[in-house]
Formats: C-alpha cells, structure tokens, sequence
C-alpha cells in the first residue's frame, strides 16, 4: 500500500461522514429541499442590466449590487470568462459586460472599461461576436437590426410533421425563440444615451465596419437552402403587408403567458425568462401588468445570490436535483427515518413536487401520461428525464424505510414515472434530456442557431442513470426487459475506443464514466468484461498523484485534457463511484488514496470547497451530442474558451458526491472485512 493510501484511515471516514450529514441537516431548507447556487457566467448579470434600461428598471434594488458583481468577476486581462480559470477570457461575454456597464453609466475611460476594450479589440472585436450578442446591442441601438438573421414567428405555423416545428427544438432553445421572434419581427430599440454608446468599440467610425452576420458555408444542402431561406426573410420584414404576421405574434404572445412558470419565470432558465420580458414590453404590456410584475418580481425570490458584497444572477435554480442527490448521499452514508430526520422531510418534498400535468414533451409524445420531475421548483412544462430517474432511484430505496403510511403513495409515484420514463425512450435506446428523439440535425444549419445546442439527443450519462433507475426497480437484462436491452446496446456503442464515456452534462468523460458504470452494474452488466474492466483502467491512469481526480473544461475542445486537471471534490467522488460499481477489491488501493485526498479537503463544518465548474449546459458543438475532435473543428468558432459553451458550478455537488462516495466506500470495505 502506497503513503497516499495508508492516509486513509477509518475511523477519520465515519468521522468525515458523520460531519458531512450533519451539514446537510443544518442546511436542508424549511420546506425540505436543498438548494445550492448555480454559478455560470457574467453574461446572466450583463443581460439582466440591459434589461433593466429595456424595461425602464434601473431603479431595481439589486441593479447596483449586480453592477458590482460584473465588476468583481473581471479577469486581470480585462475580460470575462464562461468558466473558472479558463485559459482566455470571451469575446461574446466580454462585450455583453462592457455594454452592460456602459448602459449604466460607467465611463469609456474608467479603468475596467479600458481594459475590457483593449482585450477586446485585440481579439477580433465586435466581428467576432455571436448572434445573441448582437441581438442585445440591436436592442440598445448599438447594431443595425437589418443585418441579423431574422427568427420569424411564423414558425408557430409550422406543422408538427415537419422538421421545422417548434417542437423538434431542444425545449431550451424552443422556450428562448418563442420571445426572440416577437422581438425580432418588431426590431425594437431602447436607445442608450449619446453618452453611453459604444462607439468606442468601432476604432475606424461604425461607417466603415462590416455588420454582416457570417452565415453557414455553403457546403450541402441544408446551409444552402437556409442561406436562400435568410435572404427570402430578410426581403419579407421589409415587405409593408405580411400575412399572417399579426396572426402568429398573437399566437406566440398566447404561448409565452401560457408558459409561465408558478414563480415567475419561464422556463426555469434566465434565456427565454428575460425575452418573454421584452417580447411582452415591446408589445406594450404596462410595467404593472401581472404577467409583466411577476416576471420582474421572480428575480427577486430566490433567483439571486450574494457574496463578497455583490449580487449574482443564477441562469437557472435546482433545488429538486439537489434535493433527490443529496437524499441519494444520506441514504449511501447510511442515513434511516431513525438517525436522520431530514429524510421525511426530503421525502415530502419530493413527492409533492412530481409533475402530472403534459408539457410541451406530449406534443410529439401525446399518448401518456407524466410522472416526472423538473429540475427547478415551479417549472411544470418542462420535466426532464433525469431528475425523473433519479427520484426513481431514490424513492425505490426510500420506500422499504418509510413509515407505511407512505408505502402506497411512493409506489403510485414511481409507478407512473416509470409508465413515463419509458415511453421517453428514443429510438436509439438512449434518453435525451427533455424530449425524445430530439435529433433533426437540419435545425442546427439555420442562421440564427449560432449558440450552444439547439438540439436534445440522447447521451451516454443520461442513459446510464436511466438504467440505474430501472436496475433499482427489479428490471435487468436477464429478465429480458426489451428497455434495458436496448439502452445496454446503445452504451455500449457510445464508449470511447480507450474504455470511458462522453460527459454531456458534466464534465466530462469522469462524469460520464461515473454515471455509466454504476447504471451497467443496476441491471447485472458483467462487470469483469473487458471492455468494462478497460473503463477501470482508463479512470485509474488519470488518478492524480495527490490521489485526487480532475477534469477541465477545455476538454470539449481538446483531447490532451481528457480526465486532465486538478483535482476536485465532486470529479474525485464521480471516479470513486465508477470504480466501486465494478465490484471488485482489485481496485482498493486506488480507491483508498482517493478517499484520503477527500478526507483531507473536508472543511471543519463537514463540507468541502470547490472553485472549478463541474457542470455543463452545453459543450458548443451545436449538435448537442458528441463530436469527433480530429475533425476540423473551425465552424464550431471556440476554442478551449468555450465561446459556444456554456458551463456550470453546482455548488451542492461538491457536498453530496463526496459524501455518496465515502458513504459507499465504506460499504464496500466492509464488505471485503466480512
């Protein structure tokens, strides 16, 4: 046994553990949740101050504390970046930052606005923005609306068979396009003040920059036909009479007050949360419109943050996720309804919180009920499949332990949501996230998809934490559940030639690994295979010498940091839990010294501290699935930065992971002492 191990002592686990459970009890929220704060990027804070002068706000009481915020996050070099540490700032949230300031007031020759613009114009300048940064200079008047692609919302009109319906949009960029195409069809601009504007970000006079909007390549047929497509929609918003136009703004309009969330917000996300905002002043709907007033209020719910004296904005909420994994890591931890009242309390709140009403999934999938479970506290249109797999999980484990009077409503629960769990399932055998067979790779070439992921197909540790599911429920391939089989096969197509799996949302092949394994081993997987065993292996060969596991988020874009970085709670929780699901001691050791480098993060409270992001909205690519890297990866326009990208800091994984590994560790070992 190596030093790193023989770090490892028992007896300091159960005391780790221990204090770690009682964290959670003094944290656990009055209605039973966990919530942690979500963190990403400066631009929820950039967009929200603009937003602010759209709607006539700057009086707000977190405007100036917002401001601060901005400020706080600049880097040295004078710009701002999509993750911790990333290697070079953003372009696109640099600028969004810039004006934001500069809509407030802040002068062009003040020191944080004099680097920001030196860091941007040696970095391309404005030429090297995306489509949603230029969408919020035209709103402010500092770009031409003429030269954006046009999203026209006619495409409500769009019959459901066709591949260009709303509804075959991942149900993020659906929710965001329903506002833009009001705002984009009405072109609105809130002017700032002469005194305000950026012109200072146009070096040579605006008269002599090239505005024009880079479309696709004209390489294949889809580019081409929605390059023509652009130049028929930009010929048709400068036509006085346009049929149907008033028609389908009046449609959209209906859908966006139709989807507003219990609290506010759309969507459970900041993107279509604050362009339902402007689509509806735009519209003229009165500041104190309910609709308009609940929207604006929700901000002030539970929707910031503050630390160091400032105030952040989260991009979305995840008490319900944080709620069934932190139950998920008492019950490893060896928590009962005896030992750890909060239990009941989880319990309650997760019951309460399954959704049984049809979101937008039904409109492709009409022929079953929901049973799901969202991710945020008050989105009901959107459930996604895996906080549903995990409350299945977690509640087939909490049921034995219940008082029994909950017996029944705990099997009615997962009863249903696994009716739903299944007819979810795509036709490859995987899951995506919200929609099934959300896949129609066309949508991806139209001009004004230039960010993130506009589609929602199935991955790698998504599935897997489906399989868990289904394993905690009774069903394994040797039962011969057709379901299993199929996602089985479709794991075992996706898993890297050098033995891990792709992360989709979390960083990123650890994550993947992480989730994959333990679903393998639910439905009785052979876990001594080879190609399972070289999985093990490839996990092992990233250890890091302080025994600690690390991932950047450069490894969207460059495969030399594939299970590369320093080590983190929750990505050295993630590969413990991937080791142990392969059910053998053969990997003790690597464990051990794993577990010692947890042990020695833990703070004197019981939790641990975590500045990197973990979490990943989307990785850039467009395609929201993998990507083969030694492509030429040009058109994807990022780089290690991940302009496209979009990535998250949980702040709760840093608590419940480690506390699940250790808690399951010690279960391993003990079973090794008998």
């Amino acid at each position: 046994m190596t030093d790193h191990a023989a770090q490892f002592n028992p007896a300091s686990c159960d005391s780790a553990i221990a204090r770690a459970l009682e964290w959670l009890a003094r944290n656990q929220q009055t209605d039973g949740s966990w919530n942690g704060m979500l963190e990403s990027n400066c631009c929820m804070e950039a967009q929200w101050v603009l937003a602010m002068h759209i709607l006539g706000r700057t009086d707000d009481k977190n405007y100036q504390g917002i401001l601060r915020a901005i400020l706080q996050k600049q880097r040295p070099d004078g710009s701002w970046e999509v993750y911790h540490e990333a290697p070079e700032g953003d372009i696109n949230t640099t600028v969004e930052c810039y004006a934001a300031l500069r809509s407030a007031g802040h002068a062009s020759d003040s020191p944080p606005l004099q680097r920001a613009r030196q860091w941007i114009l040696t970095h391309g300048g404005l030429a090297k923005i995306r489509l949603f940064t230029r969408f919020w200079l035209a709103l402010v008047g500092q770009w031409p609306w003429d030269t954006l692609p046009i999203i026209p919302p006619e495409i409500y009109l769009v019959p459901k068979f066709l591949p260009f319906n709303i509804y075959k949009f991942a149900s993020w960029a659906r929710a965001t396009f329903m506002s833009m195409s009001v705002v984009s069809a009405r072109q609105p601009v809130f002017h700032l003040p002469r005194d305000r504007s950026i012109d200072e970000l146009f070096p040579e006079g605006r008269e002599r920059f090239d505005f024009t909007f880079p479309l696709k390549p004209l390489t294949g047929f889809w580019p081409a036909f929605f390059n023509i497509g652009e130049k028929f929609l930009a010929l048709w918003q400068r036509l006085p009479w346009k049929p149907l136009r008033e028609t389908s703004i009046r449609l959209v309009l209906e859908w966006i007050i139709k989807h507003q969330d219990a609290d506010g917000a759309w969507g459970g996300i900041q993107p279509p949360w604050i362009y339902a905002l402007i689509a509806l002043h735009t519209e003229g709907y009165h500041r104190d419109h309910p609709t308009l007033l609940a929207g604006v209020n929700a901000w002030h719910a539970h929707w910031t943050y503050e630390r160091n004296g400032a105030t952040h904005i989260q991009a979305s909420e995840s008490p319900v996720w944080d709620t069934m994994l932190a139950t998920q890591a008492a019950l490893d931890a060896g928590a009962t309804y005896e030992n750890f009242p909060p239990l009941r309390r989880a319990l309650d709140y997760i019951l309460d919180k399954q959704i049984l009403g049809k979101g937008d999934w039904a409109q492709l999938v009409p022929n079953v009920e929901c049973g799901g479970w969202a991710f945020e506290r008050a989105n009901t249109w959107y459930p996604d499949l895996d906080d549903t797999a995990v409350a299945l999980t977690v509640l087939a484990q909490l049921r034995p332990l219940a008082p029994a009077q909950y017996h029944d409503r705990i099997t009615q629960a997962f009863t249903r949501a696994e009716i739903w769990l299944r007819a979810m399932q795509s036709r490859n055998g995987g899951w995506g996230a919200f929609d099934k067979d959300n896949d129609t790779a066309a949508l991806t070439q139209i001009p004004f998809c230039d960010f993130g992921e506009v589609l929602d197909p199935p991955s790698a540790d998504l599935t897997g934490h489906k399989l868990e599911a289904l394993g905690h429920l009774g069903h394994t391939l040797a039962s011969g559940d057709p379901t299993v089989h199929r996602a089985v096969s479709y794991l075992i197509e996706q898993q890297e030639p050098d033995g891990p799996w792709f992360g989709r949302w979390g960083v990123n092949y650890i994550y993947g690994t992480a989730l994959v394994l333990p679903g393998l081993r639910a439905v009785g997987y052979d876990m001594a295979s080879p190609h399972i065993q070289k999985a093990g292996a490839w996990l092992l060969a990233h250890q890091n010498p302080d025994g600690g596991w690390g991932e950047s988020c450069g490894s969207y874009m460059d495969d030399k940091l594939r299970g590369t970085g320093p080590s983190t709670p929750s990505q050295t929780a993630w590969a413990m839990l991937a080791l142990l699901a392969l059910d053998t001691h053969a990997h003790d050791e690597a464990l051990l010294r794993g577990a010692a480098w947890l042990l020695s993060r833990q703070t004197p409270d019981g939790t641990w501290e975590q500045s990197e992001y973990t979490g990943t909205g989307f990785p850039g690519y467009g395609v929201g699935e993998r990507i083969r890297l030694n492509r030429d990866t040009s058109s994807l326009a990022q780089g290690r930065e991940l302009a496209r990208g979009f990535m998250i800091n949980y702040n709760m994984y840093r608590h419940y992971f480690p506390l699940q590994a250790l808690g399951r560790l010690r279960k391993h070992l003990a079973e090794n002492a008998n």
